[in-house]
């Protein structure tokens, strides 16, 4: 069977206290890369994979062996690996390309897969003029915050993490995720403003909104926001040219 299909997911949040249970969930998306090993010559993991992930110099958090495992050994037997960090796995460093095989990106990527013109990114902070997330976003990304987290007991460190996420799921509830429309989501008014200085793109594909959108901007772009591995079960597939948004164990 050829190898020739290229795979997009994002948003699983593992180890987020919103599962009843946290290991089905993960098994679920093991289940979905065993039954795609056999067709995929690419995966693209669009951020959020983790629902918090700092990565400290000699502890790996716990949890997320099932998903180690597997991802080892899509590596292993030659798939290509990108993982684009979200904003609730920003700090990640060279863990996942030493340890397991995989491409990290930190900012978004155009990147021509299969005579396409992609732009590939999580999508925060795309079109949002947030002040307060640009606030937290810049103090994410100082090496002297990461420094001093780095410098926490591990179980106050990742404690502190896990409480921030679920003040902030409260805050944003997931299962609550509207699509706004067309001229109101900052997702696609990022992408239309893009178009006007490169109208090549074919593709815009995005995380991060947990919402399944497929909408043509123009006779030659279209945008794809992936959904979540929360309540959707959603991913992208690259079948040749065609792209489409499908949904594992419907």
């Amino acid at each position: 069977m050829a190898n020739n299909k290229i795979y997009f997911a994002s948003d699983l949040h593992l180890g987020s206290d919103v599962y009843e249970n946290p290991i089905e969930t993960e098994k679920r998306f093991v289940r979905w890369l065993d039954s795609i090993k056999n067709e995929a010559s690419a995966l693209y993991l669009l951020g959020d994979i983790f629902d918090f992930w700092f990565e400290y110099k000699k502890v790996v958090p716990r949890g997320f062996s099932r998903f180690f495992g597997k991802i080892a050994e899509l590596s292993d037997s030659g798939i290509e690996i990108h993982f684009f960090t979200g904003n609730h796995d920003i700090w990640m460093y060279d863990y996942f390309p030493k340890e397991l095989g995989v491409i990290v990106h930190r900012e978004p990527v155009i990147v021509d897969l299969n005579g396409k013109k992609f732009y590939l990114a999580h999508g925060d902070g795309l079109g949002d003029e947030s002040r307060s997330f640009k606030i937290i976003r810049t103090v994410f990304r100082n090496r002297l915050c990461q420094f001093l987290f780095a410098s926490l007991p591990t179980n106050w460190g990742v404690g502190f993490a896990h409480r921030w996420s679920r003040h902030n799921r409260k805050k944003h509830s997931i299962e609550a995720s509207p699509y706004f429309g067309e001229d109101k989501e900052h997702l696609v008014l990022y992408a239309k403003q893009y178009l006007q200085t490169d109208p090549s793109i074919d593709f815009f594909v995005f995380g991060h909104r947990h919402i399944m959108l497929d909408l043509q901007l123009n006779p030659k772009s279209r945008i794809v926001v992936l959904g979540d591995w929360m309540l959707q079960y959603s991913y992208a597939l690259l079948d040749g040219q065609e792209m489409s948004l499908e949904i594992f164990e419907d």
